[in-house]
């Protein structure tokens, strides 16, 4: 059980998984010993300063939400990840590690041996759809053995599967730079790139945003972010209340409390974007040694916050039109008499900032806004149809944020309430087909859909 523990632990940590990757691929390659000990290093480092840029921006983001319900009288449930796999260890604890431990061993056997040659490496994402599992399936019947094979399969198989079907788009949103998209927002980000494509033909990047010289300083995207979110803050502060703030802000003065998150938040994306590049700088060559030794042809799938720095204004710019998104998701199940969910701004951020970067590679400004809108829309209304699947469980007041934990969820709740464990078999056999029917129509070493490789 200790050892369980211990290597759910290690498995579910994205800085150690990153440098374990980065040791393999540099010991691969015979790089020199202090080359493997830098090379290892910097990729934790890397992560742990995204992990911390990310922790400022969701303990930013934790007063606004409050505020925001204060002020416009908003009740109902808020979907975290974190919250309600916190829940969820009550539980299934057990099952959940199980599962992330033959999750990951699937997803190194599918890289090796089918030509969905993606490995995910973002830990934490992975242990989230390992506790979905365990409570999707253990709610349609399954249990001990079968329940941790099943679950594993299913979060390997999906851990390749996802990066692959975008990657055409990644390699747009890149400028060709070999990774893929490691985050269970997947289908949400690679649907607004489908968006943008429709409705932003002709329209100029976000990032070609022309700016008078005047304001220059708007260029800065640190400076041009504190100045967004200052502005959302104050007004949200202001809706609430100074009595309201005041209970938040630890006796510190309401609007200046309001003004220090919004720069606070903005400090954070900074903080991201520089862990970020420590990250790439050491990864993407030591995992070339995996990609020639290990695995031929492995590409890397990485967190979404990686992909921020290659479109900076469509980050800002997604992720209010996901949060508006949200916003009217809400209102329309309210009308419609369903389940609230308020608009949770961390999944708005993460996700619909990414949303919007995909829908600015393929659509430009249009693309970005409309895509991010339907990426908000969709991150309202699956939470409230994923509720009665969870619910079995005891997780009625609280459900995933994300896109794929959503529609896999609800997909496999259905169809295991519907046909129980033999539907849930079934969606097992077509998966499989999927996975090695590439291999068997176009047999080939390269990775399915990473253009880069198969033009090489």
């Amino acid at each position: 059980m200790a050892i369980l523990e211990f290597l759910k632990d290690l498995l579910s940590e994205p800085a150690i998984l990153m440098g374990l990757v980065a040791f393999v691929g540099l010991v691969a390659m015979k790089a020199p010993g202090h080359k493997v000990f830098t090379g290892t290093l910097g990729p934790i480092l890397g992560y742990l300063m995204l992990a911390a840029g990310a922790d400022v921006i969701s303990g930013n983001l934790a007063p606004l939400s409050a505020m925001i319900e204060k002020g416009f009288h908003i009740t109902g449930v808020v979907p975290n990840n974190e919250a309600v796999t916190s829940v969820a260890q009550k539980v299934l604890g057990v099952e959940t590690m199980s599962i992330l431990i033959v999750g990951l061993i699937v997803n190194l056997l599918v890289a090796r041996f089918t030509r969905y040659k993606y490995v995910f490496l973002t830990g934490h994402h992975s242990f989230f759809m390992a506790c979905l599992l365990s409570a999707v399936l253990g709610a349609v019947g399954f249990k001990g053995t079968a329940l941790v094979l099943v679950g594993g399969f299913f979060l390997g198989a999906w851990s390749a599967i996802s990066p692959a079907i975008g990657q055409k788009y990644t390699l747009k949103v890149t400028d060709g730079d070999e990774i893929a998209m490691g985050h269970f927002g997947s289908v949400g980000y690679y649907l607004s790139a489908w968006i943008g494509s429709i409705v932003g033909k002709g329209s100029k990047s976000t990032e070609d945003i022309e700016v008078p010289e005047k304001y220059g300083f708007l260029r800065n995207t640190t400076i041009s972010t504190a100045l967004t979110m200052v502005i959302f803050y104050l007004i949200s502060a202001i809706a609430a209340g100074p009595e309201f703030v005041s209970t938040l802000s630890d006796g510190k003065s309401p609007y200046l409390y309001a003004i220090l998150c919004g720069l606070k938040f903005a400090v954070g994306v900074t903080v991201v974007y520089s862990g970020v590049r420590m990250i790439l700088a050491d990864l993407l060559p030591a995992f070339q040694g995996i990609a020639d030794k290990v695995i031929p042809n492995a590409v890397p799938a990485v967190d979404c916050a990686v992909f921020f720095p290659y479109a900076q204004t469509a980050v800002i710019i997604g992720f209010l039109s996901s949060f508006i998104g949200g916003l009217i998701g809400m209102f329309v199940l309210g009308i419609a008499g369903g389940v609230l969910i308020i608009p949770g701004l961390v999944p708005h951020f993460f996700c619909g900032a990414t949303a919007g970067i995909y829908g600015n590679a393929t659509g430009g400004r249009r693309g970005a806004i409309a895509g991010a809108f339907i990426n908000g829309l969709f991150l309202a209304f699956l939470p409230a149809l994923l509720l009665p699947v969870l619910g079995d469980l005891g997780f009625s007041n609280a459900t995933f944020g994300d896109f794929d934990f959503g529609w896999i969820g609800i997909l496999l709740g259905r169809i295991g309430g519907s046909f129980g464990q033999l539907g849930i078999y079934l969606v097992m056999v077509v998966v499989l087909v999927v996975l090695f029917l590439p291999s068997i129509l176009k047999p080939s070493q390269n990775a399915i859909n990473n253009i880069e490789t198969e033009e090489a």
